[in-house]
């Protein structure tokens, strides 16, 4: 399992470290420092006694502690780059010391393996290994693992410090923090694995330097490279491998009568996505021996280590480093996460349970030929019967036996009715010892596999030490909750009526009751506009009743919560009521609507009414307070709204990620227009000489005359509209969890198709129209952090009779400089109004994020997270003239969350204009009203 980003690897480094324990300090066994020739300590070195599950790694100084029984006793020490060492040691009574310095590995060049024609020889033992990857990630079928892990962050710099030197100050005696002091987490835990991806865990004991009762059970942190991806970044194992990285043959080694293939692995453009560094293949095996790979995310460094061990004759990572250094809006820190851990209890899958041998199809190409198999040898066979009658396989035949295997496998638990995961996301069941947060120091002394450091040990002082101090008398301590208590009203507005009365408060009507009432403050809607002037939009009520609860899981992992395992129900039902008003001071008026809400089993049902004013796009394409600061200050009025009595039922299906949605509404309203007031100087703070707001009435082409003068006037009319609405994803992945199935929001199509229909005659209504659409969007991957996403849609008012303005099709413009919304679906220069229609439309957009094009073939942009953007947006109606917009962005990442967008029209394929824009790097969208 891997983290998709840096920040929940920070988390971990910040809170928790995971891990799972070792044996226990029976004050006798081996201890010492490892050290290199020329007397540099190595850290993170593995230490492993042959034939038992006994390990342990080095600290940062390079010291070790092995604690063991008296006894004969064989112990191997590992690491990167450097020969292994054994020392043959027979325990007595007492702590043997032992220090080794280890000599760097020599490399073997052998004949210099002549690759195929001139080919480097890494190319084709990468090409076997990617071939078996899939093969040995199944090969393990369970297991049981043990470790002890640590955790250790610290923070190097704060930017203008000099400003809150106070408040640091008070953090420090409350918290333990301070920069430079290393934030410490150990913990031990036992882990029990079953394929494909379950994982229970059970926390034996957590320590933290910042908390004495800190304990937390985060995921079990265990990254392998034979899946694709890995942090994010491509594994040189993926069957991608060869388009994103070049290989190096550096040599070869011997240990223990297996050969070890050291390959040096060289992005072919190095930033976010990619890896560098080193790799160690075992010969014939295929496998991973160890790696050393460094990666880059939002300019944080990572690199990661891991040393393999053979356990029952598979590799296994017994030694896993994590090692991060970086900043973030000028707050720099480094931290690292090392775990050393051992297995027992290992299962091999019974169709692994043969090796088998690779041929390289590229060099081998005969050979190959000779024991290749067909599509339907390998689709009419089981694998563990092709593997008894044959040991050689090409590595194209291979790929297709482990795509078909795990196809099979995924059958068969489907007739079992077993858990289904598609998705392979992790399933992890967490519980955590009732004594793990009050271990003693003696506990500790006696588990922990990895010697603290000496800034280490300073960091767990300094809390003993501030415990010491806040524990007082107990005066002292009930004065410190007096104070607290006091500050936490205050913050939280308890007792403050005038803060209340302007940012709103939620009331509990009673302490097990199931009603919420929520007062909303009439100047959480303030707004200006030309038609209302100022408006006070929102003051008002909610009251909600949750009618029951429902046990839902008891196995879900939650991260907010400490990572400590919990039950969460889901509603049987919920009602909402909801009170709302609206009061225009130029028209010196009050609108009111409500409503009522009820969900049950992921279904929402709403019932609302009211007078109120809506925009002519039901959609919102600008939001009220965005356009009252361009009304304010930019003399520019973009909404266009009207005035509505309305009532409304909704129905939709409310299921996330669901791969079938089901919406219908239906709704009367008696409608008419809104003029500007005769006065809008008053609502412009700047006058720009060379505008003037624009009318409330829209200006359309379809509705205009020869002239191009808008002959639009909205009559007062009744409507009675009935819409339905369904989207499809056809292959969408999901999973299967006792008996329940759950879809997730993956890379499927989403199919839609849609209808509307104004009903003529029925309670007065003058609406006459039909209308259908259909649509499809998708969003792909298209290699390491690039991706493409399109929209395309079309519709048709079959029944034209009688549309009304507010019952056109309206599309997704933009006329602010600031683009927020869908960045796929959105014109970025279009009126919001200016080409709607009630004939007919087709529209398409798409949008291409590259990790490398232009400025990106510069490695500092890649490194920082900098990626490019191609948009283009196509719109066509009666009266459009083949409207259209290409576009060039750059996201700059996550320490500057925007889109800088340059944008140029097109009309008759007609270059029209351009315009510069500033986006989000995320749908950002105010929705509908």
């Amino acid at each position: 399992m891997y983290h998709r980003s840096i920040l929940p690897l920070l988390l971990m480094l910040l809170l928790t470290a995971k891990s799972f324990g070792q044996t226990g300090n029976l004050s006798t066994g081996l201890k010492g420092i490892i050290k290199t020739q020329k007397g540099d300590p190595l850290p993170f070195a593995a230490i492993v006694v042959k034939g038992t599950e006994i390990s342990t790694i080095s600290n940062e100084e390079g010291r070790y502690q092995l604690d063991l029984k008296p006894g004969y006793y064989e112990v191997i020490f590992q690491y990167l780059g450097f020969k292994t060492g054994l020392k043959s040691v027979t325990i007595e009574n007492k702590m043997e010391t032992f220090d080794l310095t280890m000599e760097e590995q020599a490399y073997n060049l052998g004949e210099v393996r002549i690759g195929n024609k001139g080919e480097d020889p890494a190319y084709t033992i990468m090409r076997r290994a990617i071939a078996k990857s899939r093969y040995h990630f199944l090969q393990v079928e369970s297991y049981t693992a043990k470790a002890y892990s640590k955790s250790s962050f610290v923070i190097t710099d704060l930017p203008l410090e000099f400003l809150y030197k106070k408040e640091l100050k008070e953090i420090e005696k409350e918290s333990n923090f301070k920069k430079g002091v290393p934030i410490l987490n150990e913990s031990v835990s036992e882990v029990t694995f079953r394929q494909p991806n379950s994982y229970s865990q059970r926390v034996i004991a957590a320590r933290n330097s910042q908390d004495k009762n800190f304990a937390s059970a985060n995921q079990y942190f265990l990254t392998s490279f034979y899946q694709p991806e890995v942090v994010k970044a491509v594994s040189p194992l993926s069957p991608r491998a060869f388009t994103y990285y070049k290989f190096e043959y550096q040599g070869s080694f011997i240990e223990n009568g297996v050969e070890i293939n050291k390959i040096k692995v060289t992005p072919r453009s190095y930033g976010e996505g990619v890896y560098k560094g080193t790799i160690y293949i075992t010969e014939n095996l295929w496998s991973i021996y160890s790696l050393n790979l460094q990666t880059v995310n939002t300019g944080f460094n990572i690199e990661i280590k891991q040393v393999y061990s053979p356990v029952q004759g598979v590799w296994m990572p017994i030694n896993q480093q994590f090692h991060i250094n970086g900043g973030i809006y000028g707050i720099k820190g480094k931290g690292d996460l090392v775990i050393s851990q051992t297995f027992s209890k290992l299962k091999i899958n019974p169709a692994f349970q043969a090796d088998i041998t690779v041929v390289d199809g590229k060099k081998e190409k005969e050979e190959a030929r000779k024991i290749g198999l067909s599509n339907r040898e390998i689709k009419s066979q089981k694998l563990d019967e092709v593997v008894s009658k044959q040991k050689e396989f090409s590595a194209k035949n291979l790929k297709k036996l482990m795509k078909e295997y795990e196809r099979q496998d995924i059958k068969k638990k489907e007739e079992r009715g077993e858990d289904i995961d598609l998705n392979f996301t992790r399933n992890d069941s967490t519980s955590v010892d009732s004594l793990a947060n009050v271990r003693s120091m003696a506990f500790w002394d006696s588990i922990r596999t990895v010697p603290l450091t000496v800034a280490e040990v300073k960091s767990y002082t300094r809390l003993d030490s501030l415990v010491i101090i806040n524990q007082g008398t107990q005066e002292q301590r009930d004065s410190l909750k007096v104070s607290r208590s006091d500050t936490t009203k205050k913050k939280s507005g308890g007792s403050n009526f005038f803060e209340d009365l302007f940012t709103g408060h939620t009331f509990r009507l009673g302490k097990k009751s199931p009603w919420r009432l929520e007062y909303v403050s009439p100047l959480y809607g303030l707004q200006v506009n030309t038609v209302e002037g100022w408006v006070l939009n929102g003051g008002g009520f909610k009251l909600k009743y949750k009618k029951g609860a429902q046990k839902k899981s008891t196995d879900e992992l939650d991260i907010s919560s400490n990572g400590i395992k919990r039950t969460t129900y889901r509603d049987q039902g919920a009602w909402t009521f909801s009170g709302l008003t609206r009061y225009s001071f130029a028209r010196e008026k009050l609108f009111a609507t409500g409503g009522v809400d009820y969900n049950w089993k992921r279904n929402l049902i709403s019932l609302s009414g009211g007078k109120t004013v809506a925009q002519f796009n039901p959609e919102n394409p600008m939001h009220p307070i965005l356009n009252s600061l361009t009304t304010l200050f930019l003399e520019r009025n973009f909404i266009k709204i009207y005035e509505k009595n309305f009532v409304r039922l909704d129905f939709k299906t409310n299921r996330e990620n669901e791969h079938f949605e089901l919406r219908a509404n239906v709704e009367y309203a008696d409608r008419r227009a809104l003029q500007n007031r005769d006065n809008t100087n008053p609502y412009s703070w700047i006058d720009w000489k060379k505008r003037t707001f624009t009318s409330n009435i829209p200006f359309n082409e379809e509705l205009s005359d020869e002239s191009g003068t808008s002959s639009f006037e909205m009559q007062r009319h009744q409507a009675l509209i009935v819409g339905l609405s369904a989207y499809y994803k056809p292959w969408q992945k999901y999973r299967t969890r006792k008996g329940k199935t759950t879809f997730y929001d993956d890379d499927s199509p989403k199919i839609s198709a849609s209808y509307r229909k104004g009903i003529n005659t029925a309670f007065g209504s003058d609406a006459d129209f039909d209308f259908v659409q259909v649509g499809i969007s998708h969003g792909f991957d298209t290699g390491v952090r690039s991706k493409l996403s399109y929209k395309v849609a079309a519709g048709a008012f079959v029944n034209d009779k009688a549309v009304q303005f507010p019952d056109y099709q309206h599309f997704a413009g933009n006329q602010f400089f600031f683009q927020y919304g869908d960045p796929v679906g959105t014109f970025r220069m279009l009126d919001y109004y200016r080409y709607s229609t009630a004939k007919r439309f087709v529209e398409a957009h798409a949008l291409a994020e590259l990790r490398k094009f232009l400025l990106t073939q510069i490695t500092w942009f890649r490194i920082m997270g900098i990626k490019e953007n191609f948009f283009a947006h196509y719109l066509a109606t009666p009266d459009s003239n083949n409207y259209g917009e290409l576009g060039y962005a750059l996201d700059v990442g996550i320490r500057f969350p925007f889109r800088i967008e340059v944008a140029n029209s097109f009309e008759g394929f007609k270059y029209k204009n351009t315009v510069f824009r500033i986006g989000t790097t995320m749908n950002f969208s105010f929705g509908k009203k």
